[in-house]
């Protein structure tokens, strides 16, 4: 298990917020933690500690009044550390090479592709075409309904019809480089990870897949190690010091690095 990073980017700052509170409406969001340092200070953090693969994720969407001011501040860090962060957040065919000529290692990408509640295997394959598989992480954010997750849309807000299975998963595999899955549910509340989630995660995933979603203590670095049979990396948000939180970032590093 490895430790990636992350750098969320709302209304153009660098924030923590919980996660089934992002609404488009008036930009609005609950937040954890406003940063007054920018997206560049943490890549650079970032770097320094030799953490790669991290996740730089811009909240608005294209309509936004903030969107501009969200997408330079992602640039700025995609530029700071370049290969060592993936940026997400209405990511296209038609925007994507702009992300990777600023450094980004990969694009994720969630909303493009499950569309209107559906998957659209063109638009897969024309995200393929534009970056290449090595480039493509696929965002599989997802959030319970009933007894299954199904992945979510537009900064969490909407379900699609896709739940999250093992062959839905292994299909997948076939078309991206890696997966990033949030925990909508438990995102930014500390309050413990899904552990039925994690368990699918760990066993299904056969490329590298990134969980993010309610860790806030070492028991629940240890938890997700062992439902993830050692399979699943993983970022922490709210409950890392250098967002607010109690678990400093050196004895995660530390910690992890010791198995």
């Amino acid at each position: 298990m490895k430790f990636r990073p992350c750098i969320d980017i709302h209304n153009g700052k660098v924030k923590q917020i919980v996660g089934d509170s992002l609404s488009d409406q008036e930009n609005a969001a609950a937040e954890n933690f406003v940063s007054c340092q920018d997206a560049a200070f943490f890549a650079k953090l970032y770097q320094e500690k030799g953490l790669s693969g991290g996740h730089v994720i811009l909240l608005n969407p294209f309509s936004s009044e903030f969107y501009t001011e969200t997408k330079k501040q992602a640039i700025q860090a995609l530029s700071a550390y370049p290969g060592g962060l993936q940026v997400g957040g209405g990511v296209t065919p038609l925007n994507a090479k702009e992300f990777l000529d600023a450094g980004a290692s990969h694009v994720i990408v969630t909303s493009y592709v499950f569309d209107k509640g559906k998957l659209h295997y063109n638009k897969l394959e024309e995200m393929l075409l534009s970056v290449g598989r090595e480039h493509l992480a696929l965002d599989l954010s997802c959030r319970r309904r009933g007894n299954d997750y199904y992945i979510v849309t537009d900064r969490w807000q909407n379900y699609t019809e896709v739940k999250i299975t093992g062959d839905i998963i292994r299909e997948l595999s076939e078309k991206c480089d890696e997966f990033l899955v949030h925990a909508v549910d438990v995102e930014g509340k500390a309050q413990g990870i899904e552990e039925e989630l994690a368990t699918i995660l760990g066993t299904e995933c056969k490329i590298p897949v990134t969980y993010a979603g309610g860790v806030h203590n070492f028991h629940d670095l240890q938890k997700l190690k062992e439902l993830g049979n050692g399979n699943i990396d993983v970022t922490i948000g709210s409950a890392l010091d250098i967002f607010g939180g109690n678990m400093r970032i050196d004895e995660i590093v530390s910690y992890l690095a010791a198995d």
